[in-house]
């Protein structure tokens, strides 16, 4: 009788237990319940197919909390659909547990992470981006007699303390992603000192990209370039995230000459945007395509990147007298009257140099045996930004076809892109209505000078090739 009273409560009390102790851990731990990954061609006629089963960490291993209360999640795995009558091929949902962070707990992660996956989530505000054109861009996922594997399209980023942007800058790199097809890109980025929890979101979606079979490189880094040299630690943080494409034990043993990197700063852009940098560039047999990146000083928008940007007369997209004052933002291209047309058409121009919030440019020149590198000025030369020395090389080494492409319009935040996109047209609706003659008769020589400006109130024109190696 009392084996049989035993029998009975040996396991009633094992319940107990483990109830009482996912009850304690509820508050560690979050789950992205039917989580819906849909295809990205505007189709309503299907969903992807819920298949439940588990995944794969980054790692190949168990993705384990260390809160109290963890539940270890055994892995295996994903599927991926192959069905060729649509567009794009797609992970099934799966079951992910998602851990706290460093900063943020996990029932604060998991929106985001909602939100980066799904681009039809509307859980958190982000900037509304149209349906992409898939009938434009099918071109770009042409192989080109490539070998399977190969890496076509490297994402890299550099983010800090960026959290409300990352739904809509990750949620369009990710949608572009599946579109190309992701066993076609990597994406690389590199987070340092975000106290709002950046870095908890971008290392809580290891196994999602992964379940999706992207190549996901993700790295924190303490470079600061608020303290010491600036231009210095900045092309420091961009060679981070460009370090996997020469890792030959992994995507460096899969990328090539025709692989296109995409370098996208902190903006709010949509899958479209990233894309038609990617078309443009290979429409305009260009070696590197920018956008045009905005900033509301005021009530109206003022160009960003005019420290950096320069035109193939080697002047400032827009004047800044010796008093440093930007009272002439919206005079862009006031001496160069044939760069000022095709800007007012929105057609492609040429360009010594440019960076705009996010490029497209050839893998070519940096797997050189002298491999191109960001980096900073050389002693006795133009103080200048890393992307415009990153520009001047790239006409050292004969990839000097850079133009910026106006019909990519970007701002720094959802709510000031959102406006952006009113004045200045979605990317889909400038390319819509353009104009005939996109194409660019290329200047082979680039300007004997180029202005320099170490700061706003000092500038001088100096030869575009000073310092380079004769």
């Amino acid at each position: 009788m009392h084996r049989k009273l035993l029998f009975l409560l040996v396991p009633t009390v094992c319940i107990l237990l483990v109830a009482t102790s996912l009850y304690l851990g509820r508050e560690h731990l979050t789950r992205l319940p039917n989580l819906h990954i849909p295809f990205f061609d505007g189709s309503t006629s299907g969903d992807a197919e819920v298949i439940p089963e588990t995944v794969a960490s980054a790692s190949g291993s168990a993705f384990t909390s260390s809160a109290a209360g963890s539940v270890e999640t055994t892995v295996a795995e994903p599927t991926r659909s192959h069905d060729s009558s649509h567009p794009l091929a797609t992970a099934h949902p799966q079951s992910i547990t998602i851990a706290n962070g460093t900063i943020l707990p996990a029932k604060r992660i998991q929106p985001y992470i909602s939100a980066i996956l799904d681009p039809s989530s509307t859980e958190l505000p982000r900037l509304e981006c149209p349906a992409l054109n898939t009938t434009r861009y099918d071109v770009l996922k042409e192989t080109r007699d490539a070998p399977s594997g190969h890496i076509d399209y490297y994402f890299a980023l550099d983010l800090r303390n960026c959290l409300s942007l990352l739904p809509r800058l990750l949620g369009s790199i990710v949608e572009a992603i599946q579109f190309l097809g992701p066993e076609r890109c990597a994406l690389s980025i590199i987070e340092g000192n975000s106290p709002d929890g950046t870095a908890d979101v971008l290392e809580a979606q290891r196994p999602f990209l992964k379940q999706l079979g992207i190549s996901y490189f993700f790295k924190s880094s303490d470079i600061n370039p608020a303290k010491g040299d600036r231009i210095k630690k900045l092309a420091q943080l961009r060679n981070l995230a460009l370090e996997p494409l020469f890792d030959t034990n992994d995507v460096g043993s899969r990328v090539s000459e025709s692989t296109t990197v995409l370098f996208v700063n902190d903006v709010a852009a949509c899958a479209e945007d990233l894309l038609e940098l990617a078309l443009s560039r290979r429409t305009l047999g260009a070696d590197m395509t920018c956008a045009m990146d905005w900033t509301y000083v005021g009530r109206d928008p003022t160009f960003y990147d005019v420290w950096v940007a320069r035109g193939m007369n080697g002047d400032s997209f827009f004047e800044i007298p010796p008093d440093g004052n930007w009272n002439s933002a919206w005079n862009l291209f006031w001496n160069a009257p044939e760069t000022k047309a095709r800007f007012d058409a929105r057609l492609p121009f040429q360009v010594f140099s440019c960076w705009n919030g996010a490029v497209a440019f050839g893998a070519a020149p940096l797997l050189l045996d002298d491999g191109l590198r960001f980096r900073h000025a050389r002693k006795g030369e133009c103080a200048q930004g890393e992307p415009q020395t990153f520009c001047k090389d790239l006409w050292s080494r004969g990839y000097g076809k850079i133009a910026v492409v106006p019909a990519v319009n970007l701002e720094y935040s959802d709510e000031k892109a959102e406006k952006i996109k009113h004045l200045k047209g979605y990317t889909s609706d400038v390319v819509r209505h353009q104009a005939e003659g996109a194409l660019i008769d290329w200047i082979a020589e680039p300007p004997e000078k180029v202005k320099c400006m170490p700061s706003w109130n000092n500038q001088f024109w100096r030869p575009w090739n000073e310092s380079l190696p004769v």
